[in-house]
């Protein structure tokens, strides 16, 4: 009890030092208008209070991935405890920040847009393949998940195919109206039941004196799989997700001022942690050890210990109520993972998104393909998702790192981070049997440092060359201009 709420504490602290630290390093500047009133549309470029644009952001980066990835993380035991704190504080709600920030500096443009400008015009096509296929994987994870938990609570008296439908049809609303209209009305509900639903669990141990395990740096998997590179592509929300580098893109064209990204960005980030330090705990602590919460995972996946933890923290009521909260979560990030799936065709082929008619030639050619995704298994989609969501996070690293280098900055706030996961992208891709090359772990490691100390000097050389042509990022005018040593 005392680990869990240690890292409780330190999360939040964390808001409040390395999160005040990011933002003097990137320093936001109140007199520059930002792409909310610059680009106004009244469909994507809509001004939104910061309370109401945090909550949205909260809900659309979270999805169940701050819920089951700790949840499957928890097999590890308490490791699990520290990737969520350090990665939340110095990978996760950095990479949150640098990417939100960056699109409002760039009339609020997507992942694609961003990796051309700063990483080279290649990168604009790839970014584009990986971040459509993550948006794609988790738009259909985030249909099947939630109507698996409305399902499981309804004790499947209402068809799974019928949930499918009515999901849906939401999303297919919430991606072509106007973001204020069905996004910015409900969003605010919708978070408030979010977080009770999180609070009430994390309250629910902390009275019930859950025996949630103190710090250990053992493995406990049943399975023995090994933490490195496994425990980073299992709890990804929460921690780091390159997810999130496709969401802020939304929210950066509803900020009204620069200086309310730390709040939005980097603070709901750390929200998001404290959601998985709560799930991850509660797995950990109240199925009779990790044989006990393999043995379920097994039976009914994430979605059975979701109900399981409700029912027994919070009674029928609570319980209720808390699963309701879970729904809430895919739900919000589906439908918007769909809509910035729109966004980033209708940026990549300059196609004006004003008339609905636009809107929907992009819109259902995705939503046929998702509904034939559906038709995957789910444990499957999910192994794909968090390879495409750890290659996406790293590319948003980059990006930050460079934005930083050539404005003269820290850029070490997002470099470390970005060399590491990207020693654990190559790690994992060359290790995991079942999508990667299935290469014993020793030889792994020695391929993804190589791989990793190539991609790094090719960093510094692209860095070092922009700087030594005089061209650097001029930031009042959102452009390369020719700059005065």
């Amino acid at each position: 009890m005392v680990t869990f709420l240690v890292c409780i504490a330190i999360l939040i602290v964390g808001y409040f030092t390395y999160g005040k630290f990011v933002e003097k390093v990137f320093v936001p500047k109140n007199e520059r208008p930002t792409p909310a009133y610059v680009n106004a549309d009244g469909v994507d470029y809509v001004p939104m209070s910061t309370p109401k644009n945090s909550l949205i952001q909260l809900l659309n980066i979270a999805g169940t991935g701050p819920v089951f990835g700790p949840i499957a993380g928890a097999l590890y035991g308490p490791v699990a405890f520290i990737w969520i704190v350090v990665g939340c504080i110095f990978a996760g709600a950095v990479h949150d920040y640098l990417t939100g920030m960056i699109s409002i500096r760039n009339k609020g443009a997507h992942l694609p847009e961003l990796a051309s400008k700063f990483l080279g015009n290649i990168m604009k096509h790839v970014v584009n393949v990986f971040a459509l296929l993550l948006l794609l994987l988790v738009g259909t994870v985030f249909v099947t998940s939630p109507a698996m938990l409305i399902s499981n609570m309804m004790d499947g008296k209402v068809a799974l195919a019928l949930i499918v439908g009515v999901i849906f049809v939401y999303y297919i609303l919430a991606t072509l109206l106007p973001v204020d209209k069905i996004i910015g009305r409900l969003y605010p509900y919708f978070g408030a039941l979010l977080v009770l639903s999180a609070v009430g669990v994390g309250i629910g141990l902390i009275v019930t004196g859950a025996p949630i395990p103190e710090l250990s740096f053992s493995n406990m998997h049943p399975s023995a799989l090994p933490i490195f590179p496994m425990l980073f592509f299992t709890i990804t929300c929460g921690a780091l997700s390159g997810f999130h580098a496709t969401q802020t893109p939304i929210i950066s064209r509803t900020t009204q001022k620069e200086n309310q990204g730390r709040k939005i960005f980097y603070g709901m980030m750390i929200a998001e942690g404290i959601i998985a330090m709560i799930w991850a705990a509660a797995a950990m602590s109240l199925f009779n050890g990790y044989g006990g919460l393999n043995e379920l995972l097994a039976a009914g996946g994430p979605a059975a210990v979701v109900s399981e933890v409700s029912l027994l923290m919070l009674g029928s009521i609570g319980g209720t109520l808390a699963v309701l909260g879970v729904i809430v979560l895919p739900i919000t990030s589906g439908d918007t993972a769909f809509r910035a799936a729109r966004m980033i065709i209708a940026d990549y082929f300059k196609w004006g998104q004003a008339k609905i008619v636009s809107r929907l030639w992009i819109a259902i050619p995705l939503f046929v393909i998702s509904y034939g995704l559906t038709k995957i298994d789910f444990n499957l989609l999910w192994r794909y998702f968090s390879w495409a969501n750890g290659v996406t996070a790293v590319i948003a690293l980059w990006v930050g790192a460079m934005y930083l280098f050539l404005q003269f900055k820290n850029h070490w706030i997002a470099t470390v981070p970005a060399v590491f996961m990207t020693s654990m992208v190559f790690v994992y891709i060359l290790y995991e049997p079942t999508m990667g090359f299935g290469i014993p772990l020793e030889a792994s490691y020695i391929g993804g440092v190589l791989a990793t100390v190539a991609i790094t000097a090719m960093f510094f050389i692209s860095g070092l060359k922009k700087r030594g042509t005089g061209f650097l990022y001029d930031e009042d005018v959102s452009s390369f201009n020719k700059a005065v040593a």
